[in-house]
């Protein structure tokens, strides 16, 4: 069904239905065959470039769409109603923009960033290895200063776009400025010793290409240095509190998707003389997960309206993606339920929402680790508050 939104201009108004006509021409008619085919859809992100809808949240000096956050992640939300694995891309070619545009030199942002958000590049973002997940002090890879530039080694992992990527967001360890300090970099797939692995076997998401990117004595001129040298987590952990905004919304998109063939299904299916969405317990299973799909999209939008009121809204960002991520794993969960033996197969697309929403409780920060930054947060506000 159509979302009834509060949008806050005409201009957002006319920028979602423009997003709905688009996801329902390009994304919809693809997503199933691309998912079983395990095919990356480049040429979708193509489309969404040509149509402005890659470089929304940033400034229009830039090239970008100059829209707030709440429209983006609305925008976000329906492309994840159509095809997760895209949206997720679009979500996660947003962070892999901000660290120049937030953090970048005047240089780098009037060189790197029009390019970067104007719709015909798409970007990845560096930061997990395969033993610092949750933990990114615990990384490895690292940059050594190399007279004028760097020079990077090791392999960064669970690398969405990895191999596919026109630009990578690359966190690395720099011990010239300490043994705990980690720099932020702009790599690009044409520096020699740089390549992809094998693409990750997955359970979900099948389309979005995840891989482990191989940093083999890579030289780094001096330029693609984003913001101060050593400063890189803070870098990072600004950059997930935006993009653990794009996953509650690609989450929210994908209970909306699962909820709406549930209650088709459920006016459809009959069963001792009437429709399965008249007796009680599928009804009261249908209304939660409508409580759930709302309450996560309300949730995600407080945060949002925060980060565009300039205010904090990391711990607000940890709280959405905790109560989203979790509302789809339990919305698409309950949608096999509705449809019962049909849910669990592939006539239906819910049995494929259910194994996408499962990631999303563990990228951008597993859901127990969001319970331990909220609740950090909360003990450091209460003893602020003394």
């Amino acid at each position: 069904m159509t979302v009834d939104r509060e949008l806050p201009t005409q201009e957002a108004v006319d920028l979602l239905a423009l997003t709905r006509e688009i996801a329902d021409a390009e994304l919809a008619p693809r997503a199933a065959q691309y998912e079983r085919e395990e095919r990356f859809p480049r040429e979708v992100f193509r489309t969404l470039g040509e149509a402005g809808l890659l470089g929304l949240p940033f400034g229009e000096d830039v090239g970008g769409g100059g829209q707030p956050y709440e429209v983006y992640l609305q925008v976000v939300e329906e492309l994840a109603a159509r095809w997760a694995s895209v949206a997720l891309g679009v979500s996660v070619h947003t962070l892999a923009c901000f660290p120049v545009d937030r953090f970048g030199s005047p240089a780098q942002r009037r060189e790197l960033l029009p390019d970067m958000v104007g719709g015909g590049l798409l970007g990845a973002y560096c930061l997990s290895e395969a033993s610092a997940g949750s933990d990114p002090r615990a990384m490895r890879a690292s940059a050594k200063a190399d007279g004028e530039g760097w020079v990077a080694g090791g392999e960064k992992a669970w690398v969405t776009h990895g191999g596919s990527a026109d630009f990578y967001s690359t966190f690395l360890r720099t011990p010239d400025d300490g043994p705990a300090a980690i720099s932020c970099f702009h790599l690009t797939p044409d520096l020699a010793g740089l390549s992809a692995a094998k693409p990750e076997e997955k359970m979900g998401l099948t389309a979005s290409t995840t891989a482990a990117i191989r940093l083999d004595g890579v030289p780094v001129p001096a330029g693609r240095l984003v913001g101060e040298r050593g400063r890189g987590l803070a870098i990072a952990l600004a950059a997930l509190d935006s993009g653990r905004l794009g996953v509650s919304a690609v989450a929210v998109g994908l209970a909306q998707s699962a909820l709406d063939v549930a209650v088709a299904y459920a006016r459809e299916r009959e069963t001792f003389g009437r429709p399965i969405a008249e007796h009680q317990g599928v009804a009261f299973l249908l209304a939660d997960m409508a409580a759930a799909v709302e309450s996560a999209r309300a949730t995600y939008l407080v945060a949002a309206r925060r980060r565009d009121a300039g205010k904090s809204y990391s711990r607000q960002a940890s709280i959405a993606k905790l109560v989203a991520t979790d509302a789809a794993m339990k919305v698409t969960t309950d949608a096999v339920q509705v449809l019962g033996g049909a849910g669990y197969t592939r006539e239906f697309p819910v049995e494929r929402y259910m194994r996408e929403a499962k990631v999303m409780q563990i990228f951008e920060g597993t859901n127990q680790i969001q319970r331990l930054v909220i609740g950090r947060h909360l003990t450091a506000e209460a003893a602020g508050g003394r």
